[in-house]
């Protein structure tokens, strides 16, 4: 009874966001009631059952959100992502633009949320394209493939870091794990879409071509703008290595550790970008503070829907859900990395959003982490289901057909077939390194 309920319960937060057009925060109080409910518990306690899993679940990450919309805001408004870009495209030449574009998009991905990202890099894309006169799909599917695993598997992105918190994993082992799947999912995906879309033509509107130049005595130099674009991923990575290879007494894994905790990182990465980026480039601390604070507003419901699938995950601890669970996961034959890639392909191809979808799928496949699977491979299990089969009820999917003006069809052919193509092959990065790991 309690897989039905549960069951039921993401079937009506399917509804309740696609059917009615309700907000996510507001579907997941009411579907987190109605489960509650449901299994004997009373409005009160479910209600306070869900607030206490916001709080668990914000608490740990609002600090790393919010530093991390600052980094990306600051990347933004310097120039630094166009830097990175315009770089590396001179660095790699004609010939191997598709690998400057997709670097451009991991480099510029890490710290950016996904849409700001897009939006920065796209005009850059229609420019190195018309420059070199290669066809516009083909240059930009691989950068746009890069930028889709950042936000799919890699921390500090703010689903990936939601779910290694829940499942109480090392974000530092993730993002390293993370890293190796990604590299062959963006090569597959990215060159693999890029060539097969070479019989479709893409001719932009004019209002998305950039029409901007960077004044060259106000932006930072690309070594700089690489550095802040990566440093809180160096800093993560070097703990978690730290950890593993240093003995505990070790003065230097002692300081790598501090200075790699996930909220320390990133307030490093956050400072030195201010004074780098911004303050050394002749811009006033104040209209940067006005900058950054517009960047940390942008994710405001970002990290309510977070916290609201926190609160749905308590609810299923609270009524005892999570242990039925878990019972019926430790027996099935089904592998758990599989099983969890599935569920959040199948909650991304209903709802759309790939935040939602990885949110709701840790909630479910959280009591399988005390039982013999890595939290670090599961959360990129569920950060590649997450990406799949991107259609029409996908912004993203809006997105990419406005911006490049194709017809539904060919973007089911190119971007389609690009997200889906990074979650298969994700998964099974995933599952060849668990045989390793």
């Amino acid at each position: 009874m309690p897989i039905l309920i549960v069951a039921v319960g993401v079937l009506l937060l399917l509804l309740l966001i696609t059917v009615f057009k309700l907000n996510a925060f507001i579907a997941f109080i009411l579907v987190s009631i109605f489960i509650g409910l449901s299994q004997g518990l009373t409005l009160e306690v479910s209600l306070m059952a869900f607030e206490r899993g916001i709080g668990d679940t914000l608490g740990s990450l609002i600090l790393i959100l919010g530093l991390g919309a600052m980094l990306g805001k600051i990347i933004a408004d310097s120039g630094a992502a166009q830097q990175i870009t315009s770089s590396l495209v001179q660095l790699f030449g004609k010939r191997r633009v598709q690998f400057a574009m997709m670097l451009a998009g991991f480099l510029v991905g890490l710290p950016m949320f996904y849409s700001v990202g897009f939006v920065i890099l796209v005009p850059l894309v229609f420019t190195v394209a018309a420059s070199l006169g290669m066809p516009l799909l083909v240059v930009a599917l691989p950068m746009l493939a890069a930028l889709s695993v950042t936000h799919g598997y890699l921390p500090p992105h703010p689903a990936p870091t939601a779910i290694i918190q829940m499942f109480k994993g090392d974000v530092g082992l993730t993002l390293i794990y993370g890293l190796i799947v990604s590299i062959p999912a963006i090569l597959i995906s990215g060159f693999g879409s890029a060539k097969l879309s070479k019989g479709i033509v893409s001719v932009p509107l004019k209002d998305f071509v950039g029409k901007e130049k960077m004044d060259k005595d106000h932006v930072p130099s690309p070594f700089i703008s690489i550095f802040c674009a990566i440093l809180p991923v160096f800093l993560i990575a070097f703990s978690s290595l730290a950890e593993h290879f240093l003995a505990k007494e070790n003065i230097l894994r002692i300081v790598l550790t501090s200075l790699g905790m996930p909220s320390m990182a990133m307030l490093i990465a956050v400072l030195t970008a201010i004074y780098f980026l911004e303050i050394r480039q002749g811009r006033k601390m104040k209209d940067v503070m006005t900058n950054i604070t517009k960047g940390v507003s942008s994710i405001t419901m970002v990290l309510l829907v977070i916290g609201a699938a926190g609160g749905l995950k308590e609810i299923l601890v609270e009524s005892k859900v999570n242990d039925y669970i878990a019972s019926l996961m430790v027996s099935s034959t089904v592998n758990p990395l599989i099983l969890a890639w599935a569920t959040a392909a199948l909650i991304r191809v209903c709802v759309g959003s790939a935040t939602i979808a990885g949110l709701t799928a840790a909630g479910i496949m959280e009591p399988m982490v005390g039982h013999g699977v890595s939290p670090e491979l599961l959360t990129l299990a569920i950060g590649a289901g997450s990406i799949m089969l991107s259609h029409v009820n996908d912004s993203g999917f809006w997105l990419f057909k406005e911006y490049f003006n194709l017809s539904i069809k060919d973007t089911f052919r190119t971007w389609t077939l690009m997200e889906t193509s990074i979650a298969i092959t994700g998964i099974i990065g995933v599952l060849i390194l668990d045989i390793f790991v």
